[in-house]
């Protein structure tokens, strides 16, 4: 926002309404405010830009800025929504004292185009008084809004007369307690420093890398995979630390030219075996142009998902891994999307009674539960010459003339009225188990509102 010429806002919705989620100087000086509805701010001001907010964004850069925030002192936390909070006791000195490092940290955040309001104080909320509501101002002059109270109990103590935080220090905590409850008396203790707050630094989340520089160039197939093996090994154990595993696994090898070249492996399960992973990569680095020698590897789980400790029996397959092994290989020559496995839907309709799903994010389903035999082999319905309601002793399909020994049903379908569906337009499905003389045992149906018979399955 510091780059926009005139009045400039960022608009976020909330509920039914656009309403302004922050602004700035220029935009604050027109009189406008955060939670603002946006039609209001625009009739107020018919110059005004605008842009929406993003606060996935904003997290993220708030936590990039927090990151570099720790150059300072190594106790940084986040204020939400847009602040920092940083316990400096016992590093400014080295920056020359609280005021040149609190001039330095200004001139950096101004050269990189942020605006900020920084407040210092014995406390921690004496220090989030001065950033909203006046940097060099008094504890006991700023509002008592600057006790980071709720909007309807600064409005309460405003109607009472208390506005400032002097004034209510020095009011009586008794009958402030009884109205307001404890909150009030532990936001000023704490501004006070009568009651201790601490600061809370964030944890920077686990980074999934390891990297080898080598002494010497190599170019082999099998020194790659030497190199391989032993980032693995400990990436693998850092995986395990955090009870985790690699869904994306990038290998990066760099040339001596500079260049760099990336094998990336998608994986069908999480994972975090070293002797399971490895062979997975060797198709890969085969395909890699080593040029003049490789001397820097770099081994990074892209995606990591959760992987907690698994108890091992003897009970079931030898090694279920070995089929998460085989869809790997698969998905590394054709995709993992196109490694599919079918799934039992809810539906009485037969070509919907299944959906097909990757197999590398799903599990394989036992429940398949059918009240009638349904065919192994399903295709779209292929229509015969025949009349009646009875299934024909004599019929013709595929050039072959086929005659029935065996008929079993009928089993009647009704289309699912709420789907539109053009194999159905037909109506009723009656349907019948025929076995031929022929040795074929087929899945037919009547449609009784449109006569016609057809041909729609095979059993075994």
């Amino acid at each position: 926002m510091h780059a926009q010429n005139g009045p400039f806002v960022l608009t976020l919705r909330q509920g039914s309404a656009n309403r302004v989620h922050c602004l700035n100087e220029a935009a604050e000086a027109r009189g406008l405010y955060r939670g603002m509805p946006f039609s209001d701010a625009r009739a107020y001001c018919p110059d005004l830009s605008s842009l929406q907010a993003d606060p996935q964004a904003d997290r993220r850069f708030l936590g990039l800025l927090r990151r570099w925030a720790t150059r300072w002192c190594p106790w940084v936390g986040i204020e939400t929504p847009d602040g920092l909070v940083l316990d400096i006791t016992g590093s400014s000195h080295i920056f020359g004292g609280e005021e040149v490092m609190i001039a330095a940290l200004r001139a950096r955040l101004c050269r990189a185009g942020l605006s900020v309001q920084i407040g210092t104080g014995d406390t921690r909320g004496a220090a989030w008084a001065r950033a909203h509501h006046g940097e060099d101002a008094a504890l006991e002059d700023l509002p008592v809004a600057a006790l980071r109270l709720d909007p309807e109990t600064v409005t309460s103590l405003q109607r009472m007369g208390l506005r400032s935080i002097g004034q209510l220090a020095d009011s009586p905590r008794a009958p402030l307690a009884r109205r307001f409850g404890a909150e009030l008396l532990l936001r000023l203790d704490q501004a006070l420093g009568r009651q201790a707050e601490q600061i809370g630094p964030e944890v920077d989340p686990p980074h999934y890398a390891v990297r080898m520089t080598l002494p010497e160039p190599i170019g082999l197939v099998s020194d790659v995979m030497a190199g391989t093996a032993r980032l693995l090994e400990r990436l693998c154990a850092k995986l395990k630390d955090h009870q985790a595993g690699a869904r994306i696994l990038c290998l990066s090898l760099r040339r001596v030219d500079r260049a760099a070249s990336d094998v990336e492996l998608r994986l069908a399960r999480p994972m975090r075996d070293p002797a399971r992973i490895l062979p997975l990569f060797e198709r890969g680095v085969a395909e890699v142009d080593a040029g003049f020698g490789i001397d820097q590897m770099r081994l990074e789980a892209v995606q990591v998902e959760p992987l907690p400790p698994e108890q091992v029996t003897h009970i079931g397959p030898r090694d279920p891994g070995r089929l998460d092994d085989l869809i790997t290989r698969i998905g590394t020559r054709i995709g993992l999307e196109n490694v599919q496995r079918f799934l039992p839907a809810d539906s009485h309709i037969p070509e919907r009674s299944f959906i097909l799903v990757p197999a590398a994010y799903s599990r394989p389903e036992r429940g398949w539960v059918a009240p009638r035999p349904r065919p192994l082999i399903l295709f779209p319905p292929e229509p015969v010459v025949a009349t009646g309601h009875e299934p024909p002793s004599r019929f013709r399909w595929r050039g072959m003339s086929l005659t029935v020994g065996r008929a079993t049903g009928p089993e009647r379908i009704a289309p699912e009225w709420w789907l539109q569906d053009d194999n159905w337009r037909r109506g009723l499905r009656d349907y019948w188990r025929v076995e031929t003389h022929q040795g074929r045992r087929l899945w037919m149906f009547h449609t009784p509102q449109n006569p016609g018979w057809f041909v729609q399955g095979e059993f075994a």
